[in-house]
């Protein structure tokens, strides 16, 4: 029975777990055997059918026996070798006549494979063939663009005829932004690590580096803000949610999390049994809200986003306040402020000259009253190891008579004290104890010990005194413990 409802209270909390997530967990499979990077994932209907599949550069094992795959659902559709490691996909339309069905471009080596219907179609080698007579012009401009570094990463938008930007992260860590009609970068974006990623959000780059950090940029090199991720940052995507307007950044970490961003708000956290490897989202299938997840051990993940999903701001994890953000509202400086700039300026050394010394006197009697507090042991606490002893006093009641109690507390670990003593000094003239001196029990380690007395005040002028508190050891003079309580005035014979 203890069994059953074990394993019914944690079916409770995955249940739980599943309905508060925005993701339906479509299919895991953790010996897919799919190792390869976002760029090489490509979700396309590649049949005119209105059924999306996912097509796959695959690098294969240790990057060996690179394959295109192409998945309909969890199952692998078709497969084809491929001469070399792949290194991007894309899918493009051919021509205007219907059924408008996309082709696969997938570059492979020094070439770039056009596949359609599936099927070997083009085979594009950049450096020897001339490009088409069609499209000399457009590389004739393209030609006379040149970056100082060698790009890695690239992000386009606007359209050719009319205005477009080129954004190209190189491996000299810097980032370069491109015009139309500019033969040089317009803006140049200099990082201090080198990137990991780049993606156009909403007019923004986000930019992934080394350093564990997402960084937010314009088009013109402004830094807007910076997220600190808490793993390495192994991959990146575009979210787009076309149905609510919503574009929004990927992260896949080296710790298994993929976390999503808009701007710099995070929006979820999907954590995965694995690092990340590669990350698409779009349609795939018939569902238009899909996220394909591959893992550095070869798996396979597929989740589809709730229809009811709703991303706010916030919802993955507490962060910084929003008034943290926010510019703070500085008074201009006043003409008391400038001279007593000028005057800190001229009169520096000096200044801190005075305020080191003034320091060093500080420390100097904080010594020597430490030193008088282990001398007179007025610590509460003892200073030696042998007799580790706690005690403080709580003095109850508005007098004459008033109640006294001393907790006494061994703090060592296994030792238990015997043999203390505890005495009572005062003024005999204004105060009375039933006893002044008394022998302690034996006191168990970790233990409180209240010890109870009774003082009663003898004056009837409305003044106190300081009551001092010794805890000895058998044979020994010096104190153990001392403490100095401060009586109250007696009320009862003020008012009598």
């Amino acid at each position: 029975m203890a069994a059953a409802s074990s394993s019914d209270s944690e079916g409770d909390r995955a249940e739980s777990s599943e309905a508060s997530s925005k993701w339906l967990d479509a299919h895991y499979d953790p010996m897919a055997n799919i190792h390869t990077f976002s760029a090489c994932l490509v979700l396309a209907d590649l049949h005119g059918d209105g059924e999306y599949k996912l097509a796959v550069g695959d690098l294969g094992p240790s990057g060996r026996q690179p394959c295109l795959k192409v998945l309909k659902g969890p199952t692998v559709l078709a497969e084809s070798a491929l001469p070399a490691l792949p290194a991007a996909a894309a899918a493009f339309l051919m021509g205007q006549h219907e059924p408008r069905t996309p082709a696969l471009a997938l570059a492979s080596g020094p070439c770039v494979y056009v596949y359609k219907n599936l099927r070997p179609y083009f085979k594009f080698s950049l450096p020897q063939l001339p490009p088409n007579p069609l499209e000399q012009d457009l590389w004739n401009q393209a030609k006379e663009m040149s970056l100082p570094g060698v790009p890695v990463f690239l992000e386009v938008s606007g359209q050719f005829d009319v205005a477009f930007r080129l954004a190209a992260a190189c491996r000299n860590g810097n980032i370069y932004i491109l015009r139309r009609d500019c033969k040089r970068p317009k803006y140049c974006i200099e990082l201090s690590t080198q990137p990991v990623g780049l993606v156009l959000a909403h007019k923004v780059l986000v930019v992934g580096s080394t350093q564990d950090n997402l960084h937010g940029f314009t088009h013109k090199g402004k830094r807007l803000w910076t997220v600190h991720m808490p793993a390495a940052i192994l991959t990146m995507n575009l979210l787009e949610q076309r149905s609510r307007g919503l574009q929004a950044v990927m992260a896949g970490l080296a710790n298994g999390e993929v976390r999503i961003y808009h701007d710099k708000a995070l929006l979820n956290v999907i954590r995965t049994p694995d690092a990340v490897t590669s990350l698409c989202f779009g349609r795939y299938g018939r569902e238009d809200n899909t996220l394909i997840v591959t893992t550095r051990g070869g798996g396979l993940i597929i989740k589809i986003l709730k229809r009811t999903a709703v991303f706010a701001e916030g919802a993955g994890e507490v962060g910084p306040p929003p008034a943290q953000a926010m510019k703070l509202n500085v008074p201009r400086k006043t003409r008391l402020y400038v001279d007593q700039t000028l005057r800190e300026r001229e009169a520096g050394t000096a200044m801190h000259r005075t305020f080191q010394t003034d320091l060093y006197l500080l420390r100097l009697r904080a010594a020597r009253a430490y030193v008088r507090a282990l001398e007179s042991s007025l610590n509460p606490v003892s200073a030696t190891a042998r007799e580790p002893l706690k005690l403080h006093a709580v003095v109850q009641g508005l007098g004459p008579t008033f109640k006294l109690t001393l907790h006494l507390q061994n703090t060592s670990t296994a030792r238990p004290i015997l043999g203390l003593l505890v005495c009572f000094l005062y003024n005999e003239v204004l105060y009375a104890l039933p006893r002044a001196f008394f022998k302690v029990p034996l006191l168990v380690p970790g233990l409180n010990y209240p010890l109870e007395t009774f003082v009663e005040s003898l004056s009837d002028k409305g003044i106190s005194d300081i009551i001092k508190v010794l805890v000895l050891r058998e044979g020994q003079s010096a104190p153990l413990l001392s403490a100095h309580i401060n009586m109250p005035v007696s009320e009862g014979l003020a008012a009598a």
